[in-house]
This record gives structure tokens, sequence and C-alpha cells, in this order.
């Protein structure tokens, strides 16, 4: 029933699954490289399995005072808690790591939100961003990620093409013949056709309304500009959970942390973005790479590695950025992809398809990350699977639900 909530827990539009039981062993990558096949849900379930076992054996031994009881169970949670470890080992030992490469650099500008971000302009971030790339750009750099939002003024979508964020974007993308540039940037569009008018837009006033968008985009030489914009948001931040039935009763309650506060607008793809030679990505905004099996969804679209973009200075200088950062360790497991995160004022990392962070700049840093990123084009079971055991988990709830009731009506009458 524990893993029915935090699958629940996942899609309803109250979701916060930061402490679902699986991401626990993001610090252990080494004891989980099985996630490829079963996601975090397998974690859950071997938490919950080892502590049913333990907890049992506790009220055994209540009852019978029986040392023989303490001993099996010594010996039930070493093997239970011992054999999924060596067979992460295992496979860790025995993982072939792909061949085909390429090399990103990664910005982390360290804008503090509070007091720099929305009190400066995107000509000013842009020639940041454009100054940081010059001085640590290779000859063999083929993407430059900066932050989500990073151009945060506010660009009308359909004029984004001629934007201050587009326009940096092909003055950095310029800098080398076969670069390309994604970075997050935040848009809106404005409209008075009620017709358009869907489930998030926002209200201005009568006849008036406006969709606000989470966005990244890419550009380069050689193809044109592409948008994804960010589809799991954070609630009370960037989402008002049943806004029908509680912005009634609470008005608006939209949690202000700088920028536009408003109902942000959704996409129904996974959307991947792609590079010279057609080497594709995925463009991973945030509050998105808390979500396993909706990252695999960029997977089997074709996404070779991850980008994650984020800005997580909100946190300040707690755990929770810590926390973030560790989870996309997992995302790299479950679907073996190389990971490329950039972080407005960090953690920025590459992580490889082990979940090893091989290239990591640390918290409250201006500065830039080179590295190397795997590329890989296989789907394993967990990209290809999603959450099953969720799912098999809410089918025997079900039937173990009905069976009691079932149960209740025979003793009742019998």
């Amino acid at each position: 029933f524990w893993m029915v909530f935090e699958k629940i827990h996942l899609g309803w539009e109250f979701s916060w699954p930061w402490l679902n039981l699986g991401n626990a062993f993001s610090a252990y990558i080494n004891w989980i490289q099985w996630y490829q096949f079963t996601g975090t849900f397998g974690g859950t379930l071997w938490i919950l399995l080892v502590n049913f076992m333990l907890f049992k054996a506790y009220l055994s031994y209540n009852e019978f005072k029986e040392k023989t009881i303490i001993y099996r169970a010594v010996l039930k949670s070493i093997l239970m808690i011992g054999f999924p470890i060596l067979i992460s080992y295992l496979i860790l030992w025995n993982y072939q790591m792909p061949k085909d490469k390429i090399s990103a650099l990664i910005l982390q500008p360290n804008i503090n939100p509070y007091t720099e971000k929305y009190n400066t302009n995107d000509t000013k971030i842009g020639e940041l961003l454009l100054k940081m790339s010059r001085e640590a750009i290779t000859d063999s750099t083929a993407i430059i990620l900066a932050p989500e939002t990073v151009f945060a003024d506010g660009t009308i979508l359909p004029g984004f093409d001629n934007s201050e964020a587009a326009f940096f974007g092909r003055q950095i993308a310029s800098l080398q013949p076969n670069l390309s540039f994604l970075g997050g940037v935040s848009l809106y569009e404005r409209f008075s056709d009620s017709s358009k008018v869907g489930p998030q837009s926002n209200l201005l006033r009568e006849n008036d309304w406006f969709n606000d968008y989470n966005s990244a985009f890419l550009i380069n030489n050689f193809s044109e500009n592409q948008l994804y914009h960010k589809s799991k948001l954070v609630v009370g931040v960037e989402n008002f959970p049943y806004q029908d039935i509680l912005k009634p009763v609470l008005g608006d309650v939209m949690i202000d942390l700088g920028g536009t506060v408003a109902m942000k607008t959704t996409q129904p793809d996974r959307e991947v973005f792609t590079l010279k030679d057609s080497v594709s990505t995925a463009p991973i905004i945030c509050y998105e790479s808390i979500y396993g099996e909706y990252v695999t969804g960029y997977v089997k679209n074709g996404a070779q590695f991850l980008s994650i973009i984020t800005n997580d200075a909100w946190w300040g200088n707690t755990a929770g950025h810590r926390q973030h950062a560790s989870y996309a360790k997992l995302r790299a497991i479950e679907t073996r992809r190389s990971v490329a995160r950039s972080a407005n004022t960090g953690i920025s990392e590459i992580i490889d398809p082990t979940g090893k962070v091989t290239h990591k700049l640390g918290y409250e840093k201006q500065g830039t990350l080179s590295g190397k990123i795997i590329l890989n084009d296989e789907i394993t079971f967990y990209a290809l699977h999603g959450d099953y055991i969720a799912r098999i988990s809410k089918f025997l709830a079900l039937f173990i639900f009905l069976f009691a009731i079932v149960g209740f009506k025979r003793s009742k009458y019998f």
C-alpha cells in the first residue's frame, strides 16, 4: 500500500515526491545499479521488505522469547541486504561504457535570485554568459549549457527569435561552427481570444489572458531554434493545485520566489533537442528531474544524454540543493545516460551512465565546467517499462482490499 501511495503522489497535483523511499540510495550508487531494471520503486520495495522481515521477527521474539528467532532474523537481514548489493556490484563490474562522446561546457553564473537575478536584465546576463563561454570554450566543445530561466525578463513567445535570449544564444553558438547553446528562458503568450483559453491560462482582466512558460531553448548555426516548456511544475510556485476547488476558498496564494508569479503552461510530449550530427539530448528543467518514469519519456524519444538545467538558489545553503543534485544520479542509472547539469548557483555536474560524478562545481561559486559526455542509444528495461513495480502494487492492493471486504462480509453473515 505504501508503494501505491508513492505512485499516486507522483501523479496528482500536490505532487512532492522528494522523500520517496527509493530516493534514499542516491548517495550509495554502487548498491543500486539494478535501478536500470526497477527504478526507485525497486529501492522502496527493498526497504519495505527488510523492515517487514525485521518487524515480524521482533513480534515473534516478543511472543516466544527464543533467541533462535533473533539469529534467523539477523541471517535473513544480511542476505536480504547483501544480495541486492552483490548483484549491483556484479552489474557495475560488467558494465561496458559506450564509446561515443562529445565535449560539453557547463556555465554556472551564480546569480542570487533574491538580490540580483530579477534586478538585472537579459542583456547583462547574456553578456556574462558570452564572456564565460569565450574564456572556457575549446575546439571540441559541442554544447554549452546555461541554467533554468537564466534569461528571466519575460519574452513574448511569438517574438522569441528576436529576443535577447535568442540573440545571445546565437552569439555563443557562433563561437564554433558545430556548437549548440542550451539555456532557460521565461516566455509568455498574451491573447484575447477566449477559444485559446486552457486550464493553465491566467486571467489579467476581462477578455485578456496570458500563458506563462518556464522553457528551455537550443540554438545553433545549422538548424531552427528549438523550444521545450517545463511540464512538471512545483506546487504553489508554478502550479495552483485543483484551483477550480481551492481558489474560491484560498484566493491567490501562489508563492513568490521572484519573477512572474503565475500558473505555468505545460506541453504533452517529452521533446528532445538535436545537436550536430543528429546527437540528441533531453532538455530537463529543474523539478522534472525528480520523476524517473517521466524522464524515460525523453529517452524513448531518442535522447542520448540528459541535460538538466535548474535554479537551486531558492533553497539557500540547505540540504535541498544537495538532494536535488544527488537525485540526478538516479536518472543516470535508470536510463544509462550521462547527465550534464547546469545549476545557477550550483551544484553543476557531469555524471556518467553508472551515476558516478566525474566533474563538479560547488555551491555558490561562479565558474564553468568542461568534460566529456558519453552518448548512449541503449534502452534499459526500466526506460522501456517505467514504474511497473508500482503498477503491480496497485493491482495487488486492489486485490487485497477486495479480498478483505469479501472476508469481512462472510464473517459477518456466517
